[in-house]
């Protein structure tokens, strides 16, 4: 039995309810000093629990406790007051601001009125310096900063002041090994500190190293709180899904055809150096590369996002150049971009599955120019049924539904136009492991299609596991392509880094040892 003095927070028959029960009968506690993982599939109520604890979302039932008061926090202001916090997967940064001024938004040193720069920056230097942006300039705008020194920023905005439980939802989806060790540093502070961390994660290895205990939702139920060394990540996966994984999914035969998409001397400067390829019919493609190695940057050059200084794509045998002044013009020569920001650049939060889905398929839903709803309706439901949307209903809006669930609807928008390549930015990026087995089927069905698929992920087993051929980008070049049954792990880890150790491509095969 845990003593009393121990706990930080209690939560006693927790539910929630929007359209159907999202969370029911859930009864937790955390410990002070402790790092308690919070596992399960997206749509399980992981995010809703959060929320809740975090005051952002109120129970529909239930009770909670900090520190043995009762606790009902009516906003994220509240909670924070309280030493609550919560750093949450989607940036809640102002890109505009500098990074002192985000640090302390809402709490700005002042003297005689104005703005304390001096104090300000000192402030910022110490914060910075606890998650190790140390040579970061504190009056930066935030917006110049990669994704990845963005989501140290969010980390370090909310360890300032008092803190007593801290909730990470995903924190390490987009830092370098780096910034994950000097995370993982900080932790351990706090934990010794007696913070109390609830840490999510879909990386169960990394659950491993740094939690104690882990507490296991399924479909909004708690179905396990034990410790963390009783389950292997079989066992966890198991558990979390109600199943058993198995063996990797089987992508079945397919036939590999002619060449659909060419990309020759592609380039944006700064970003992207001189890169060329080829996709075939019935292929999946896979580009792998470490952070900042021009990956999403190529996407964007193939799809239109970006206009490129040399180079050109060519659709079709015998290659046809095509021009590519936007998304639009992509879309309407049959090349498609998901994007990984599918909050900020695939779906429209505030409205329904069935308007969402109906982006780009109008035509399809439209009637001299009006709105079919009954063939909005049918469309939406097809793609929910094939994607195993977990919804609870087309007209359910999307800001309501699991990044996962977010992920398959952005997905379905494209699964009825007849585009001949398909883009993917780390398409399972946030998605949890019964998820991703979902989207590798849908993508072999795709494939078996005849559609050429180029995928982009930085989880390079993953790659291995469902691709025919991998492209290596490293430092915006394309250093060498891998087939299938001749590639070993240790050459394609090579090729990432060679473009930042002076290497050429052609002397890869004389590099010795093991990078794993």
């Amino acid at each position: 039995m845990t003593a009393t003095k121990d706990v930080a927070l209690s939560v006693s028959a927790l539910g929630k309810t929007y359209a159907q029960p999202v969370l029911s009968d859930i009864d937790l506690v955390l410990r002070r000093g402790e790092v308690l993982a919070l596992a399960g599939e997206n749509g399980a109520g992981k995010s809703t629990l959060s929320k809740i604890i975090a005051g952002l979302e109120s129970p529909t039932v239930g009770r909670m406790q900090l520190y043995g008061e009762p606790y009902l926090p009516g906003s994220r202001a509240m909670a924070e007051r309280l030493g609550v916090r919560m750093v949450m997967q989607e940036l809640n940064l102002l890109p505009t601001l500098s990074v002192a001024e985000n640090l302390f938004l809402g709490r700005l040193p002042s003297r005689f009125g104005w703005v304390d720069r001096k104090r300000l920056r000192g402030l910022a230097e110490t914060a910075m310096a606890q998650v190790g942006l140390e040579m970061i300039d504190p009056d930066m705008p935030v917006g110049e900063l990669g994704v990845g020194h963005q989501q140290m920023v969010e980390i370090a905005r909310n360890l300032i002041g008092d803190c007593g439980v801290l909730i990470l939802d995903e924190p390490t989806a987009m830092l370098t090994a780096r910034e994950v060790t000097l995370l993982f540093a900080q932790i351990e502070r706090l934990r010794c500190r007696g913070v109390a961390i609830v840490y999510i994660s879909h990386r169960l290895e990394e659950l491993k190293c740094i939690a104690e205990r882990i507490a296991v939702l399924r479909d909004g139920q708690l179905v396990g709180v034990e410790s963390m060394q009783r389950y292997s990540s079989e066992q966890l996966v198991s558990l979390m899904v109600g199943r058993d994984r198995g063996r990797p999914v089987d992508l079945g035969e397919r036939c590999i055809g002619e060449s659909i998409l060419k990309v020759e001397g592609l380039g944006r400067r700064g970003k992207v150096r001189d890169v060329s390829f080829e996709v075939r019919s019935g292929e999946l493609f896979g580009i792998y590369g470490l952070m900042g190695a021009g990956r999403t940057e190529l996407l964007r050059l193939i799809s239109g996002a970006d206009p490129a200084d040399q180079g050109r794509v060519a659709l079709g045998n015998p290659p046809k150049p095509v021009r590519l002044g936007s998304p639009a013009d992509a879309v309407r020569e049959g090349i498609v971009l998901i994007s990984e920001d599918r909050k900020g650049e695939g779906l429209l939060l505030s409205q329904s599955i069935a308007a969402n889905v109906a982006l780009g398929n109008m035509p399809t839903v439209s009637r001299a120019g009006v709105v079919d709803r009954d063939a909005l309706r049918a469309l939406a439901q097809r793609q929910i049924e094939t994607l195993r949307i977990r919804c609870a209903g087309v007209d359910q809006v999307v800001s309501e539904l699991s990044g996962g669930n977010q992920q398959k609807v952005v997905i379905g928008r494209w699964l009825e136009r007849d585009c001949s390549v398909l883009l993917f930015d780390e398409p399972t990026r946030g998605i949890d492991v019964g998820a991703k087995f979902d989207i590798y089927g849908l993508l072999a069905d795709l494939a078996r299609q005849g559609r050429a698929l180029v995928v982009v992920s930085s989880d390079l087993r993953e790659l291995m596991r469902i691709c025919d051929r991998i492209g290596v980008l490293s430092a915006g070049r394309l250093i060498d392509t891998f087939e299938r049954d001749t590639w070993h792990q240790d050459q394609l880890l090579t090729a990432a880094f060679a473009g930042y150790q002076g290497y050429d491509a052609q002397l890869l095969d004389a590099v010795p040892g093991s990078l794993s």
